[in-house]
């Protein structure tokens, strides 16, 4: 592989570490004015702003011509592998139906769960790869997604293989959830904790023999599963070798919060509803928050408190959700556009939230999340002359080039 040089750029952004960062350290960014950055074997070697050193070894040369270079988009959030679409439902909630009363009445993920059972592998897999394409074009080169569309054996493995597969394949890295408790099927209507019991011993057990899924997670909601239930099936998982998040007190103040700091999970995410105590909880345990703003956009509801998690000291990160029912989009100008207007974070918080602490939240900030040498050449040039043209040249996409460990996954394509 040839060492690249990307020159000619306006500046550098971006935040610094191997760890999340909440605080007012989470807004406090590196920018370099007129850098050069060497890539060598996939990873960050030298950033420099004098004249160019005589070390690469015949280089390839990624002339910037002015733009910025930020740290490649990392999502933590997303039900990537789905079958079928649910245009109809949203076009329901604009008609004033509610997201928990079209769940009630057998759509919202049950419908989900159908069109999943009745796609092929293949079908799943070009759908995936094809949203991961698009996903590159926003800047995004990291993406976590989650199971939950099979509520039965064969389909949640469906989907974790797929998840595999495109991770193999595919322009991004994915990291797989299993997430099978995401809802209650209506065979199991009633009998929560037997569901729950059925995953643990029929699924579980082929997803770690297969190493489909590096993180489990559950939906702790009202009317899906209780925080009681929620802390034995985590406890399981953990205990399988699984790390662990979160779905929580998104509709409902229930409890996921301080259940997330009891059991030290990596991540809790949604937090809409989160009291106080629970979040002092979270930060006691360094549990991350994970905010999804285009879903609250999407669903017309209040946005979590950013402001207040930031100022508490969590390292709040962002991701989009992107699924086929509260959100069908992963627009990451959109998002961070929602999280500075909405959410009262500053451009460089931001950044922050998309990049160092969303990797922080897939323990990968060690080697994600910033540039800095050493690292891996994670990147993203936006044609803009600074990283705060992310938030003024709002719900913009301003990405003309994505790398994943130095090799160019996406260049946009000029007239």
């Amino acid at each position: 592989m040839r060492d690249l040089i990307i020159n000619n750029l306006s500046s550098l952004a971006t935040n610094t570490g191997t760890k999340g960062k909440g605080g007012k350290e989470m807004g406090q960014l590196l920018e370099i004015k007129d850098p050069w950055v060497l890539i060598r074997e996939g990873k960050i070697f030298k950033i420099g702003q004098e004249e160019l050193l005589d070390i690469a070894i015949d280089p390839e040369i990624l002339d910037a011509k002015g733009q910025t270079l930020l740290p490649g988009f990392v999502d933590p959030h997303t039900h990537l592998v789905f079958g079928g679409t649910r245009e109809e439902e949203f076009a329901m909630r604009l008609r004033g139906e509610s997201y928990m009363a079209i769940m009630e009445k057998g759509g919202g993920i049950k419908y989900s769960v159908r069109k999943t059972q009745e796609a092929t592998f293949e079908e799943l897999y070009e759908k995936g790869m094809k949203t991961l394409e698009s996903m590159a074009e926003m800047g995004i080169t990291t993406v976590e997604a989650k199971s939950g569309y099979g509520l039965e054996k064969e389909t949640e493995l469906k989907q974790l293989r797929v998840a595999k597969a495109l991770g193999k394949d595919g322009p991004l890295e994915v990291v797989s959830t299993f997430m099978g408790a995401h809802d209650i099927p209506l065979a199991y209507k009633g009998r929560d904790r037997d569901f729950l019991e059925y995953l643990l011993a029929e699924v579980l057990p082929v997803v770690m023999e297969e190493s489909l899924a590096e993180y489990g997670d559950i939906f702790t909601e009202k009317n899906v599963f209780s925080v009681e239930d929620s802390r034995m099936y985590l406890q399981k998982l953990k205990e399988a070798g699984l790390k662990l998040k979160i779905h929580a007190d998104e509709i409902f103040d229930l409890g996921g919060a301080a259940l997330a700091a009891e059991l030290s999970l990596e991540s809790a995410d949604h937090l809409l509803k989160a009291n106080e105590e629970g979040l002092q909880a979270m930060k006691e345990k360094g549990v991350t928050p994970v905010l999804l703003p285009l879903t609250a956009f999407s669903l017309k509801e209040e946005y979590a408190r950013a402001r207040y998690m930031i100022d508490l000291g969590l390292p709040v990160a962002m991701g989009t959700d992107f699924n086929p029912g509260s959100c069908s989009s992963f627009s990451v100008p959109l998002m961070i556009s929602l999280g500075a207007l909405y959410m009262g974070m500053s451009p460089e918080e931001a950044l922050t939230a998309v990049t160092l602490n969303s990797a922080h939240a897939l323990g990968r900030a060690h080697r994600m999340g910033t540039i800095e040498e050493g690292k891996e050449a994670d990147l993203v040039l936006i044609d803009a002359p600074s990283y705060r043209f992310l938030t003024y040249h709002f719900g913009m996409n301003l990405v003309t080039t994505t790398l994943k460990k130095g090799k160019i996954i996406h260049k946009k394509t000029t007239k």
